[in-house]
């Protein structure tokens, strides 16, 4: 049995409000990197998160609710990002990655958390298939982390 349509706008507008924060960290990390590979990188996971927030957001319409548009404080507390400029500013390119995975771990959890409901199939396919490209947008940051720290990185 499936869960009833609030709890599901619920499931996903939290999504939507990770994938917002998401976004908007990773647009931030772009702006404080000096390596250019690695703001290419957090540009293009800006951009994939603004599209899963919009293919999430489209899901909540389709299912007749009211989806959230921006990312929320406390979400974005949770997750990691509300300290990342200062945590980047002045610091090396190596901890901002280190602090885009922590977002990416959190993101993970979220992702993990909603597929642990019994979603409807179509629903459950957008949150897999988006859960796959962020595990493999950590895989890329973490091989990032380990070019720039020389190998190092544990």
């Amino acid at each position: 049995m499936t869960i009833d349509t609030p709890d599901l706008h619920s499931i996903l507008n939290d999504l939507i409000q990770t994938c917002k924060d998401g976004q908007q960290g990773f647009l931030d990390a772009a702006h404080h990197v000096r390596d250019a590979n690695m703001k290419s990188l957090f540009l293009e996971l800006s951009q994939e998160r603004s599209r899963f927030a919009g293919d999430l957001q489209l899901g909540v319409t389709r299912l007749r609710g009211f989806p959230e548009t921006h990312g929320s404080a406390t979400g974005a507390l949770r997750r990691g990002w509300v300290d990342f400029k200062a945590k980047i500013i002045g610091q090396s390119d190596t901890a901002a990655i280190q602090s885009a995975e922590q977002g990416e771990d959190a993101a993970v959890e979220a992702y993990q958390k909603a597929l642990e409901k019994e979603l409807p199939g179509d629903i459950r396919d957008i949150v897999e298939r988006q859960l796959q490209s962020i595990l493999e947008a950590h895989r890329r940051l973490r091989a990032h982390e380990v070019r720039l720290s020389g190998g190092a990185a544990g």
